[in-house]
């Protein structure tokens, strides 16, 4: 397997990173965007309000040095989430649960949260060989997809040395 590994995001990621995130299929699958994921000055305002906020962590996820995905950890309602999103070109091989691997391990705070699409089988996979587990299904308002879907809530919980 290649080498994966996460770094911070950086002013000269934000193209790959918008051409990611735009990728109908890719959103589709993911569902829970923006509104309109090809709209570029709405993901340019999002961006920064995400990089002003001491509470997000965002990473660029690199495979062998070169763009590969996101991972970032964020609060919502006083709860830690982590969240991924894998480039295409980078799917399939292991990347995103070495990279939520290395988030994990750079996130002190317990427990951790993570929201997905119920019908997103890979997803799911990476959360629950990572150590995540169900513990809520809702109905969702899904952007990318205009509708309410099933979503699945998991949470990583503290280890007996309570980290």
């Amino acid at each position: 397997m290649a080498h994966v590994d996460l770094r911070p995001f950086d002013d000269d990621d934000a193209d790959a990173v918008f051409e990611m995130m735009s990728d109908p299929d890719a959103a589709a699958q993911a569902a829970f965007t923006a509104d309109d994921p090809g709209d570029r000055d709405a993901f340019d305002v999002w961006l920064e309000r995400h990089r002003a906020d001491d509470r997000v962590r965002m990473f660029v996820v690199t495979e062998d040095g070169g763009f590969a995905g996101t991972a970032a950890a964020f609060t919502v309602d006083d709860d830690r989430e982590v969240t991924f999103w894998i480039a295409r070109h980078a799917r399939g091989r292991g990347v995103a649960s070495a990279a939520l691997r290395l988030l994990i391990a750079r996130e002190a705070e317990r427990p951790l949260y993570a929201r997905v699409a119920a019908d997103n089988a890979a997803s799911l996979a990476v959360l629950q060989a990572n150590g995540f587990s169900e513990i809520e299904r809702a109905r969702s308002f899904a952007p990318a997809r205009g509708t309410e879907i099933d979503e699945v809530i998991l949470v990583l919980p503290p280890t007996l040395d309570g980290i």
